[in-house]
């Protein structure tokens, strides 16, 4: 699943271990879901929508496919 999750965080002027803090995970699953290593649970993708106050779709899209 792609996202635009560093951009929002960098202009929030935030760390990752900030970003992390505000959502309860670690600094390293915010890393993690950052370089497309992991794609969060659903709970923390709407966490971090409500932090951005914005739309989950609006951070994470899905992959394109060639079906």
């Amino acid at each position: 699943m792609e996202n635009d999750l560093p951009q929002r965080r960098e202009a929030a002027g935030l760390s990752q271990g900030e970003l992390a803090e505000a959502v309860d995970v670690t600094r390293q699953t915010i890393n993690a879901i950052e370089r497309d290593r992991y794609d969060p649970s659903l709970e923390l993708a709407f966490k971090l929508a409500a932090h951005f106050e914005c739309h989950v779709e609006d951070i994470f899209q899905p992959e394109e496919t060639d079906d």
